[in-house]
């Protein structure tokens, strides 16, 4: 097992769906995985949450899956979403997968039956056991109704098969008791952009990020900064991006990052040109929000960072 293999500046990818009939594009897929693996970044995330997982078909995951892993072509490790509420089914999920090209998977917490702690830790205590790759556990409380705590957290850290957390939680203090007790080669990576540099400072390893599917070089080198211990130029950086990590969340994920790639085609044709389209229950972006993140990468791109 490699113990930094998802250090750095890892993308949650979009899923791109042509503006008629909402069906996947995969010709603009494999456009966004070229400009993400151009533009530095270190580690790819097919199938979670950003990419609108919960409303692609089981046949629609297994082919995106596979065209990422064959697109990709090793020149980047892929982390698989592969999480549930339901234990045995996540398990049963894991034995029937090939995880061939797949280097980790990322586990959510159970979301809506809000087991307490010790069912958290026998939920992840299976699924380390099952699976095959190293396992990444997600903790997003605003999503799932459940919080992974600090003292939780860092008893799945001695599990030889969980390697880190993506903490998406935005407590702080939570995150500073992880940091400050969690064994050495057990990663803490940010899953908030506009966290990740206050989390670098603090120990973190990197980012699981939104923002990266548009701004991959500028992610990547702001990562790459706190990591060599540059924090002036992180931080400026961080200041920079910071508008957009905060606007692309304004109407939900990844309905602002989706508007923001439009708009930024609109403005420089080298960005893969993202349709506003999503699948139901969200929709797109509205004109007002749309025309905020225009405007604050006309700002972004017209500063020296």
């Amino acid at each position: 097992m490699t113990k930094n293999l998802f250090s750095g500046t890892g993308v949650a990818l979009i899923t791109p769906f042509r503006k008629q009939g909402g069906t996947i594009d995969f010709s603009k897929l494999g456009r966004v995985i070229e400009y993400i693996i151009d533009g530095g970044v270190d580690y790819i995330v097919v199938l979670g949450t950003t990419s609108e997982a919960a409303t692609l078909t089981a046949l629609e995951r297994s082919t995106v899956q596979d065209y990422v892993i064959e697109t990709v072509n090793d020149r980047v490790p892929l982390m698989l979403g592969m999480g549930g509420n339901d234990t045995q089914a996540v398990v049963d999920t894991i034995n029937t997968t090939s995880f061939d090209g797949i280097n980790g998977i990322l586990s959510v917490t159970p979301y809506y039956n809000k087991p307490l702690q010790k069912g958290l830790l026998q939920h992840f205590h299976r699924i380390a056991e099952a699976s095959p790759v190293p396992v990444v556990v997600y903790n997003v409380p605003g999503r799932t109704g459940c919080n992974l705590m600090a003292e939780t957290t860092l008893q799945l850290a001695e599990e030889s098969n969980i390697i880190a957390i993506k903490e998406a939680s935005g407590n702080l203090q939570q995150i500073m008791e992880i940091l400050r007790h969690k064994p050495e080669n057990f990663q803490v990576i940010s899953g908030d952009d506009s966290l990740t540099y206050p989390m670098m400072c603090l120990g973190a390893s990197g980012v699981i990020s939104v923002l990266a599917n548009a701004l991959p070089k500028h992610m990547s080198q702001m990562v790459s900064s706190a990591r060599k211990g540059d924090y002036r130029k992180a931080l400026n950086l961080h200041n920079a991006m910071l508008p957009l990590m905060r606007s692309i969340f304004d109407e939900g994920n990844p309905t602002g990052v989706k508007a923001l790639m439009e708009a930024m085609n609109a403005v420089d044709n080298s960005t893969p040109a993202i349709a506003n389209t999503l699948r139901s229950p969200l929709v797109k972006a509205s004109k007002e929000l749309s025309s905020k993140l225009k405007q604050q990468y006309l700002d972004f791109a017209g500063k020296k960072v």
